[in-house]
C-alpha cells in the first residue's frame, strides 16, 4: 500500500460533512464492486431542485463497516454505461448488475472539472469459489484464518460459503487439538 492509498483509506474527506442522501466520491475511496439490484426514476430526495433522478439501489447495506451504502444517482453517462452492460435502454432491466464503481477526477460539470461516480464499462472480474475440493485454495483459505483469526482476507479474493467457513473453522480446531493433546 502507498502513501495514498493509506492517506485516502484513513482520513475524512472534507464532503462527508455535508451528507447527501446518494453516495458520492467521498464516499469511495477505491474502485469498489457493487450490485445494482434495480433502478427507479425518483424525484431528488435532497429537495434542492424538482428533478427526477435515475437512482441505483444496492444489494450491499454497508460500503464499509458502519457506514450505510447509499443509493447512487446514474447520470447520463452512467446511465448510458448501464444501458451497454445490460444491452436495454429501460431502467427495469438494469437489475442485479455487478458493477464496478470508481472516482474519476475529470468530470465537467457545468464549467467546471470536479470528481465524480463512474460506472466502469466492463464487468468485474469474477471471483474463484473455495471449495474442499480445491485443496490449494482450501489449504490457503486455512491458513489465512490461522493466521487473521477471520475470513476478511479470504473474502476480499474469493467466494466461500459459510458451510466451508464453518468447516474450516472445524478443522483448524480439531487440528489444534490434535496438537496440544486435548481430547
Amino acid at each position: 500500500m502507498n502513501y495514498w492509498e493509506s492517506d485516502m483509506n484513513d482520513k475524512t474527506h472534507y464532503r462527508k460533512a455535508f451528507n447527501s442522501p446518494y453516495l458520492s466520491s467521498a464516499d469511495i475511496v477505491e474502485p469498489t464492486v457493487l450490485t445494482i439490484t434495480n433502478v427507479r426514476l425518483e424525484p431528488d430526495k435532497t429537495k434542492k431542485t424538482k428533478d427526477h433522478f435515475n437512482t441505483a439501489y444496492f444489494a450491499q447495506k454497508d460500503l464499509r463497516p458502519g457506514e450505510p451504502l447509499k443509493p447512487m444517482i446514474l447520470n447520463a453517462h452512467n446511465s448510458k454505461v448501464m444501458a451497454q452492460r445490460t444491452k436495454s435502454k429501460f431502467l427495469e432491466d438494469w437489475v442485479n448488475i455487478e458493477v464496478i464503481v470508481y472516482v474519476d477526477s475529470n468530470v465537467r460539470f457545468g464549467r467546471d472539472t470536479v470528481e465524480g461516480l463512474r460506472i466502469s464499462p466492463e464487468a468485474p472480474k469474477q471471483k474463484p469459489t473455495i471449495t474442499k475440493q480445491d485443496t490449494k485454495r482450501w489449504d490457503s483459505a486455512k491458513a489465512a484464518y490461522i493466521r487473521d483469526g477471520n475470513f476478511h482476507a479470504v473474502t476480499e479474493r474469493a467466494n466461500i460459503s459459510i458451510d466451508d467457513i464453518a468447516l474450516i473453522v472445524a478443522e483448524v480446531k480439531a487440528e489444534s487439538e490434535a496438537t496440544n493433546g486435548v481430547s
